[in-house]
């Protein structure tokens, strides 16, 4: 990686930081959200605890969003800094983000279908499902230490 100055170098340092606070940040609330509605699978839908838990998930869908928004940007900015457009490592990883997006609209739908008591899916399905990030997780990484294409 080459830079024509100092200042794109620190331009560049600067928007890979942000970029990793908000994947950081975002990914908290991806791992997280999941096991809450693991309990909510297995809570009574008129219960106290059923209720408390739909609280948590809501204000935590609310806190998660900003993030997962600056994520995505961040992301996007990053590679115009430095010229990688034209490698395809950036090209899936973008990808990978997409499908990111597309999960965590897909909480949104369960978490409205938790607050109409609408639910249709076992504890264990979202167990299974809250292993979706890890996965994407681990592509993206291995994408941008490797740089395999």
């Amino acid at each position: 990686m080459r830079f024509s100055s100092n200042a794109c170098l620190k331009m560049y340092l600067w928007f890979k930081f942000i970029h990793i606070f908000f994947i950081i940040s975002w990914f908290a609330g991806l791992f997280y959200l999941p096991r809450i509605y693991v309990n909510l699978a297995m809570a009574a839908p008129e219960s106290n605890e059923y209720e408390r838990l739909m609280v948590m998930a809501e204000k935590l869908f609310k806190f998660m969003t900003p993030l997962g928004i600056g994520a995505l940007l961040s992301g996007i900015i990053v590679p115009f800094t430095v010229n990688w457009w034209a490698n395809g490592w950036v090209h899936a990883k973008t990808s990978i983000g997409f499908l990111l997006a597309v999960y965590h609209v897909y909480c949104w739908v369960l978490l409205r279908a938790f607050r109409t008591k609408a639910n249709r899916h076992s504890h264990k399905w979202y167990r299974f499902f809250n292993e979706i990030p890890v996965i994407l997780m681990i592509a993206a990484l291995y994408l941008v230490v490797f740089k395999p294409f």
